[in-house]
């Protein structure tokens, strides 16, 4: 039930995410969170658009 988390649980997750890593590693973290975030997104974006390609025109060869 990821997405029924309050404010108070976000609080916890935080306060025990600043103790395990530090403060001086958070922004470090963060920054990796956001890259693999976004390749992710990339590589399903890129899966999802080669499906329709080959939905929309199978018979048809990349070149």
């Amino acid at each position: 039930m990821i997405g029924r988390l309050g404010s108070t649980e976000l609080l916890i997750i935080f306060g025990v995410v600043l103790v395990v890593f530090g403060p001086s590693k958070l922004p470090e973290l963060g920054r990796s969170l956001g890259r693999g975030i976004r390749e992710f997104r990339q590589a399903t974006h890129g899966l999802k658009e080669s499906i329709e390609v080959e939905v929309e025109d199978p018979d048809k060869e990349e070149l």
